[in-house]
């Protein structure tokens, strides 16, 4: 397996682009991607109110993500070990225990909603689900980085395709519902809040994408990027709000309000395509996280003489996997609910405030003293 900052020569503008599409595959997830995070942090605050909370996630992600970047290329820290230890120094092991949990309430999450959706489907054991969702992280894994950035990057094509094609049906039959639901503009209290919470819990998946900025010619660059990076990531969760307005209460009110919405709609095939999309969004979460495992020890291991293979990559996927599927058995409302309104603080503390700090006095000190790039 190559070091985990191989250069892939992109020299194209696609390497604007490259880190935002990676961050947006990784983020979106079994929750983003069914809807259920969407109704739960913006759609219960109104049409207007959720689409208010998106703009502050937006603004979060975009910030973060543009500091984060241009730190990760200033220091030459593309895996979230490196950085965070250059960032918080022993405190780093604090960061460390919130992002194997965040971890493992995420595969968790991906776990249970892969089952599902393939039982749903063709009426087979979920367990099906589960092995497919397997199988292709340990095999994109497996590729490595370039392979796994040419993946997503491809994908996160087709997921945008599919969702304006979504959109696009949903607002041809219901346009006018959707419009009356945003003209009442109701912005309930807490839609602030919402959308700082979901920007928070999220940020668990900077550190892990900081490997597509080694491309970027300048940190300036690398902050450009990430501040793309904000958009992209948001952009999918607008048409999702927005087609919820179809029926909102009745929507916010499912487990999984894009079913809801597809049974008004009555279109298999869009059904069935969208669920395929969204399946290879799963694969493309849980690869972030465990690429980002080990990349992290791969790394300590490598300045230790040692090297890992097949075995490890395999036998981490498969352990992340069963641990995933036993927590799923809270279901995904409720590990949603739960879980991430709690990892959202750690990652507030741990990253987001440490990194509009101390990571910026880090930068400025490192400019003034030509020790920078």
């Amino acid at each position: 397996m190559e070091a985990a900052v191989e250069n892939t020569g992109r020299r194209n503008w696609t390497r604007y682009l490259v880190p935002g599409f990676i961050f947006q595959s990784v983020t979106i997830a079994g929750g983003y991607g069914t809807g259920a995070e969407i109704a739960q942090y913006f759609g219960v605050y109104g049409l207007a109110g959720g689409l208010m909370g998106l703009a502050v996630t937006l603004v979060v992600w975009s910030v973060i993500c543009a500091v984060a970047f241009k730190f990760a290329r200033m220091f030459k820290t593309y895996d979230y070990g490196s950085m965070m230890e250059k960032l918080l120094g022993p405190a780093s092991v604090l960061y460390d225990i919130c992002y194997y949990v965040m971890m493992l309430i995420v595969m968790g999450v991906i776990n249970a909603t892969a089952g599902s959706m393939i039982h749903s489907l063709t009426g087979i054991s979920p367990w099906i689900g589960v092995f497919l969702l397997s199988a292709g992280v340990v095999l994109l894994v497996l590729k490595g980085t370039v392979a796994i950035e040419k993946v997503l990057s491809f994908w996160s094509y087709v997921l945008y395709a599919v969702y304006i094609l979504f959109m696009i049906v949903v607002f041809t039959r219901y346009g006018s519902t959707v419009s009356a639901e945003l003209a009442k503009g109701q912005a309930e209290a807490g839609w602030l809040s919402g959308g700082l919470r979901y920007s928070f819990y999220n940020l668990v998946v900077v550190p892990m994408v900081l490997y597509t900025v080694r491309d970027t010619r300048s940190s300036g660059e690398a902050a450009f990027c990430g501040a793309i990076a904000g958009v992209i990531g948001v952009i999918p969760a607008v048409f999702l709000l927005l087609t919820m307005g179809c029926s909102l209460a009745q929507v916010t009110a499912a487990e999984t309000p894009v079913t809801v919405i597809f049974s008004m709609i009555n279109m298999k095939w869009l059904y069935v395509l969208f669920e395929i999309v969204l399946f290879g969004t799963l694969i493309e979460t849980g690869t972030g996280f465990i690429k980002a495992v080990a990349d992290r020890v791969e790394n300590g291991m490598a300045r230790r003489g040692h090297k890992t293979g097949f075995a490890f990559h395999a036998g981490l996927t498969i352990f992340m996997t069963v641990v995933g599927v036993c927590i799923s058995s809270f279901g995904l409302t409720g590990l949603i609910a739960k879980g991430y309104g709690t990892a959202c603080w750690g990652f507030l503390f741990l990253f987001a405030i440490p990194m509009v700090t101390v990571g910026v006095w880090k930068m400025v000190r490192a400019e003034k003293s030509g020790a920078a790039e």
